[in-house]
């Protein structure tokens, strides 16, 4: 199976006013992604709007990352819905198109009780020949994955991974003194990078990493080396997009990132908003600033 380490960025959905998904840029996006060193591609994450795009939007941009990458880096492709059939059916179809593995997100309209998400991840592990990576954001989600879940999922042959977006760092030592080796985690853009390696992590998926590539492979490459003190000195740079970011709607700051850089992925998907002219000169700041 594969082993699944390193930067992962989260990609946009790169989207013309009719909604079509502009294919030639997020390919390219891709390539140069690669070409800057990351360790594998996440299509569909946060960053990637996927509450926000139609079944046909979220395929393509799948099947588009799968044919740019060529097999060269691993692509987890994002997996989300409120209804497990539909949920089950997506993950077996981008495992058909190639994916090398699913990222599983849980939305819910009415709350979910422990045993329903553990039921959920459950049935999407069980419908893949592929790995899994659990997804909990508890900022956004209704329903969160609790440590007693993430022990039981663990279990699972296919459920290796987990991306944890709380923001807390201390759950994730948890998270990892309590599954051990069952499940490797992996940070978000919401913890400290650098931290999270510190403690045991492998790597993290996170969207600021479309637009500073280089500099997260860079701060990878010194964690994994153990050369700390000159980690934290990247880290602290870095730390800056996240500050940044954490202000603006996500998937707004990091698409207007890239256009600044040159790719032309339009802005986010209706109801949210593109950055204004003052909000896109504090990203345009924080690029200039990390070269």
């Amino acid at each position: 199976m594969t082993d699944f380490h390193g930067v992962f960025p989260y990609l946009v959905s790169p989207i013309d006013a009719s909604g079509k998904i502009r294919t030639e840029v997020l390919a390219r996006l891709c390539d140069d992604l690669i070409g800057a060193g990351v360790h594998g591609l996440t299509p569909l994450g946060s960053t990637g709007e996927f509450a926000y795009l139609n079944a046909a939007q979220r395929t393509a941009v799948v099947q588009t990352t799968i044919e740019a990458a060529k097999g060269r880096v691993p692509v987890v492709a994002g997996v989300v819905s409120t209804s497990t059939a539909d949920a089950v059916a997506q993950a077996k179809a981008y495992q058909k198109l190639g994916a090398n593995g699913i990222l599983a997100i849980m939305e819910a309209y009415f709350p979910i009780t422990d045993a329903g998400v553990e039921a959920y991840f459950r049935a999407i592990a069980d419908a893949v020949d592929i790995p899994v990576v659990i997804y909990t954001n508890p900022q956004f989600q209704r329903s969160d994955l609790t440590l007693d879940v993430i022990e039981k999922l663990a279990g699972h042959p296919r459920i290796g991974y987990i991306k944890d977006a709380s923001t807390n760092t201390g759950r994730l030592l948890s998270i990892i003194n309590r599954c051990g080796e069952n499940i490797k985690v992996f940070s978000a853009s919401a913890h400290i990078p650098a931290a999270v390696m510190l403690i045991g992590g492998f790597g993290w998926m996170a969207g600021p990493a479309c637009i500073i590539p280089r500099q997260s492979v860079a701060l990878y490459d010194l964690c994994k080396a153990r050369r700390w003190d000159e980690a934290l000195v990247l880290q602290r740079k870095l730390w800056r997009v996240n500050e940044a970011f954490a202000r603006f709607n996500l998937a707004a700051c990091i698409k207007a990132g890239l256009s600044i850089q040159g790719y032309d992925v339009g802005d986010p998907v209706p109801p949210q908003a593109a950055l204004t002219a003052d909000q896109r000169k504090v990203v345009e700041a924080v690029l200039r600033d990390l070269g």
